[in-house]
């Protein structure tokens, strides 16, 4: 089979982020000719620009709120992976109205620039809390994959238009695994907000494939999900205290604002049509066009499953299999040498 990267130019938007980082040893192993990293962060990409010292390696600044911007990356590229937004669920809630900026009318304008431009493939990274919404980042998120499936339904030329779909990845910017470690390692009470919440555990690494498989198999407006298990915060704090050798107290705080007890990544609606691909799943878009007798009169006979795909009901892991997952982490590896 033809290597789909070799000699290929990609653009990554919000490039400087965990993702844009972690994308790029993959790309250039798989042969790309170039990777322009988009993002309004020019401390950050002068920081890339040095740590990685790759002629392969392009830096555009730019905003996806800028159509402008975006058009000037935009221009020769092969395919896009889309990851720039705002994805903090405090600050999306105190300024919904930024949240739409960046991550409804910053990713139309990446959209469009792509089917304007001839790009052959954009992959869109959604989130979790795109499903059953209650906060503005997954509010904004899930308009963004309307935006995706509208653009991929309504678009019938070169450029593929599809999405992918995960929770918190561990040890990503902003997630609990850095926070509860500073804890021990200071020493202080682990703060929890509730013990009983799941969440899936999915590596950065894992969250690459996700979105490289996405690229390989995507037909137009599909969402594809990665497989993952699962464990309580409480095994996760419980799993950390056992690696670090840490009695430090837990101290429950109580649901922080906008916070779900569990992750759900596919509602039972969209699990009737699911494709299982092993690893992954496959969420095809609804095809029909705006024909008010197969909306309103014929209808669709199929039932939907019995239930959405959670963090509640997927595998769950005990403390020891997290610690054991934990382990695999190289940031888990490298705070434990530290210790040592």
């Amino acid at each position: 089979m033809a290597n789909p990267f070799k000699n290929k130019i990609a653009l990554i938007t919000g490039g400087t982020g965990s993702f844009g980082k972690e994308a790029i040893a993959p790309l250039l192993k798989r042969g790309v000719r170039e990777i322009r990293i988009f993002s309004r962060d020019e401390l950050k990409q002068e920081m890339m620009r040095i740590e990685y010292a790759e002629p392969r390696l392009k830096f555009f600044i730019g905003d996806v709120r800028s159509r402008e911007s975006v058009d000037q990356a935009m221009a020769g590229v092969d395919f896009v992976f889309h990851a720039a937004a705002l994805k903090q669920v405090p600050s999306c809630d105190f300024f919904p109205m930024q949240a739409v900026l960046t991550n409804v009318i910053g990713s139309n304008n990446v959209i469009e620039s792509a089917i304007a431009n001839g790009v052959g493939r954009v992959i869109c990274l959604s989130t979790d809390k795109a499903v059953y919404p209650i906060n503005a980042m997954g509010m904004t998120k899930g308009m963004m994959e309307k935006l995706a499936q509208a653009s991929a339904r309504s678009h019938a030329g070169k450029t593929v238009v599809a999405c992918v779909r995960y929770g918190n990845v561990m040890h990503s910017r902003g997630s609990v695994i850095p926070l509860f470690i500073d804890q021990i390692r200071a020493k202080k009470p682990i703060t929890v907000t509730e013990p009983g919440m799941t969440r899936f555990l999915l590596a950065l690494p894992e969250a690459i494939e996700l979105v490289i498989h996405a690229f390989e198999h995507a037909d137009q407006g599909d969402i594809f999900i990665k497989k993952a298990p699962a464990c309580t915060v409480g095994d996760l704090v419980s799993a950390l205290k056992r690696l670090f050798k840490s009695r430090v107290p837990v101290s429950v705080i109580g649901i922080r604002h906008g916070e779900k007890i569990f992750e759900t990544l596919a509602t039972r609606e969209e699990m009737r049509s699911a494709e299982d691909m092993g690893n992954y799943l496959r969420l095809r878009m609804d095809s029909r066009d705006l024909n008010y007798a197969k909306y309103f009169t014929e209808g669709d006979r199929k039932e939907a499953a019995e239930d959405d795909y959670t963090s509640h009901n997927t595998q769950r892991l005990s403390v020891a299999q997290t610690e054991k997952l934990l382990r695999t982490l190289p940031e888990i590896r490298a705070a434990l040498r530290d210790q040592a």
